[in-house]
C-alpha cells in the first residue's frame, strides 16, 4: 500500500504530514491505521516534546475518502465496513485528545469534515488566511457524527449548531474569531511558527506537560467520549440511507444532489 504519511524530526518538534495531495490529503482506511502509529511512534521518541500536524500542498485535510466509501456501499458486509471506519476515526480523535505531550496542527489549508476533527483534537492550532473550515458532510447526505461534539467543546452549543446545520464552509479569520483557529500566520512560515511554538513547549517539564493534558482531558470529561462514541454510531449509520447514496454520488459526479 501506498505510504501517504510522512513523519520528520526536528528536535525538539516532531511533524506528521499527511501527504496525498491528489485528494486533498483526503483520507483513507490505511491512512487512518498509518496515523495512529505515527502518533504511537513518536510518543516513543523521549526528545521529541511536541508535534506538529500538517498537510502536503495547498489542502490541510479534505476529509473521508468519499470514493472509499462509495465503493463500499457495493459490497455485502458494507454497514460493518463503515462502522469499522467510525470505530478507526474515533480511536484516532481519542488517542490526538489523550496524547500525553502538545499537539498543534498547522493548518496550511482547507479543513473539512474528518479534517475539521483533526484541528478540533489538537491542543494548539495556527493555520493560514486560505485554510477554510467546516462540516460540509450534510450536504453529501451524512453526518458529522464524531466532529459533532468536538466542535460543541470548542466553541460553544450555539456556533456548532450554526455551522453543521448549515454545513458551510468558514473563511480563516471567522473560525480565528471563534477559537477554532488560536493563530493566523503566513503560508510561508507556518511550519517555522509551529516549530517555535513546540520550543516553547520544550521548555517546560514533560511530567509537567502530561499532567496538564491530563487535567485538560478531565475538563472534558467522560460525557464527551460517550457523545463521540454516540457519533460514531450515527456516522456509520447515515452511510446506510438513500440520502447518502445520493448525496456521494453527486459529490463524485459534481452535480446538485436530488434528494429522496
Amino acid at each position: 500500500m501506498d505510504d501517504f504519511i510522512r513523519v520528520r524530526k526536528h528536535v525538539p518538534s516532531g511533524t506528521i504530514v499527511l501527504q496525498r495531495t491528489d485528494k486533498c490529503n483526503a483520507l483513507s482506511r490505511w491512512m487512518l491505521l498509518q496515523l495512529k502509529q505515527a502518533f504511537e511512534d513518536l510518543h516513543q521518541e523521549r526528545q521529541v516534546r511536541a508535534v506538529i500536524l500538517t498537510g502536503a500542498g495547498q489542502s490541510f485535510c479534505a476529509g473521508m475518502d468519499l470514493q472509499e466509501i462509495q465503493d463500499s456501499s457495493r459490497a455485502g458486509d458494507a454497514l460493518q465496513q463503515w462502522h469499522q471506519d467510525a470505530v478507526q476515526l474515533k480511536e484516532l480523535i481519542e488517542l490526538m485528545l489523550q496524547f500525553p505531550k502538545p499537539i498543534i496542527a498547522a493548518v496550511n489549508g482547507p479543513a473539512v469534515g474528518a479534517g475539521a476533527a483533526l484541528v478540533l483534537a489538537s491542543d494548539i492550532v495556527v493555520a493560514v488566511s486560505e485554510a477554510s473550515f467546516g462540516m460540509p458532510e450534510p450536504r453529501r447526505g451524512l453526518v458529522s457524527g464524531i466532529v459533532a461534539p468536538l466542535l460543541t467543546f470548542r466553541v460553544g452549543a450555539g456556533k456548532a449548531a450554526n455551522l453543521l446545520l448549515t454545513a458551510r464552509l468558514v473563511e480563516a479569520d471567522e473560525a480565528f474569531r471563534w477559537g477554532i483557529y488560536h493563530e493566523l500566520t503566513a503560508g510561508d512560515t507556518i511550519w517555522a511558527r509551529s516549530h517555535q511554538i513546540a520550543e516553547q513547549c520544550a521548555q517546560s517539564a514533560p511530567e509537567s506537560l502530561q499532567l496538564t493534558k491530563r487535567l485538560l482531558n478531565e475538563t472534558i470529561g467522560e460525557q464527551l467520549g460517550v457523545m463521540i462514541s454516540a457519533g460514531a454510531a450515527a456516522t456509520a449509520t447515515a452511510r446506510t440511507t438513500e440520502a447518502a447514496e445520493e448525496g456521494l454520488a453527486a459529490f463524485l459526479e459534481k452535480r446538485a444532489p436530488k434528494w429522496p
